[in-house]
């Protein structure tokens, strides 16, 4: 809570932290899975990128590069997992939150560009295919789905309570279904000669990758930009806030994400009849997390309508 201003400006603050999800309930209480995934996905890259180089499948190494991205992808995430917990200083007044969106945006850029690459290398083989070793692509591909298929477990208990951990959760668990999609290609060349289903396979696989991972470059991006949660209605916000007792007008409305699972508000309410009181203000931080899942909010009173705000337009920030 920040000390009221001076009357004559009719200024007041209240500032409410809710860190159950940012601190609580973060992807550091899984440290444990997250070290198990890194460490199995790490070794299974290595066996499907040998092994689909020695049977010459580019779906193998599709889904070994795809592979790569999960365990780049489990890294940055776990490290966001610690930098978020960094205590605020006096230049990073917020701590490290953001560096689990930096995490993200990471993640989303890598994936992609991994995805042009190899969709290019599936192209080419398509125009010209070349003998594949199914039963070897089948082996490698059916160990992959025991590794993510045991690597989405890790992540099970946590999948309903934290979006990060959901998250890594339907990471893994649809991995181990286009692993299976790699097994299936390799049975079916195996007893048909089918080569063509390889590259074929690859592209498949990579039109999941950069179909699941255009949500996260977007979701990314739009937080890196300090846009408005898609979870969270800003014009319910506004007229949530506006609806309160007391409450002529809103204005100067902000609300971004401080990190993948916190999110922020800042807003400035003009009160004529004057200031409700700390229990006002207590209660509307309380109400802001309960509706919206807004643990973070700084609302500012204003109690002359007469005295113009230079915030007051919504072109202004």
């Amino acid at each position: 809570m920040m000390n009221p201003g001076p009357p004559s400006h009719g200024h007041d603050h209240i500032h409410n932290h809710d860190h159950g999800l940012g601190r609580g309930g973060g992807p550091g209480n899984f440290s444990v899975a997250f070290r198990l995934g890194i460490a199995l996905n790490l070794a299974f890259v290595v066996i499907e990128a040998a092994y689909g180089f020695r049977a010459d499948s580019v779906a193998l190494i599709s889904d070994a590069g795809h592979n790569l991205g999960d365990v780049l992808g489990l890294g940055a995430a776990w490290l966001a997992s610690a930098l978020v917990r960094r205590a605020p200083s006096e230049r990073y007044t917020y701590g490290l939150r953001g560096s689990s969106i930096l995490a993200a945006l990471f993640n989303a850029v890598f994936l992609m560009a991994t995805v042009g690459a190899i969709s290019l290398e599936a192209i080419q083989r398509l125009a010209a295919p070349a003998p594949v070793a199914g039963l070897t692509m089948t082996v490698v591909a059916a160990i992959g789905v025991a590794v993510n298929g045991v690597s989405a477990a890790l992540f099970a208990s946590g999948r309903q309570g934290d979006i990060n951990i959901r998250g890594a959760f339907l990471h893994m668990a649809s991995d181990a279904l286009v692993s299976a999609g790699v097994v299936v290609a390799g049975l079916v060349i195996l007893f048909t000669g089918w080569l063509w289903l390889d590259p074929v396979v690859s592209l498949a696989i990579n039109a999941i990758i950069a179909w699941g991972t255009w949500g996260l470059l977007r979701e990314s991006l739009d937080m890196s930009m300090a846009g408005v949660p898609p979870a969270v209605d800003a014009g319910q916000v506004r007229a949530f806030l506006a609806a309160r007792a007391g409450v002529e007008s809103v204005h100067d409305l902000h609300v971004w994400s401080m990190s993948t699972t916190e999110t922020a508000l800042t807003c400035h309410l003009v009160m004529p009849a004057g200031h409700p009181g700390d229990a006002f203000l207590h209660a509307l931080a309380a109400d802001m997390a309960a509706r919206f899942q807004i643990g973070h909010s700084t609302v500012q009173i204003e109690t002359d309508p007469g005295l113009a705000c230079a915030l007051a337009s919504d072109e202004v920030v």
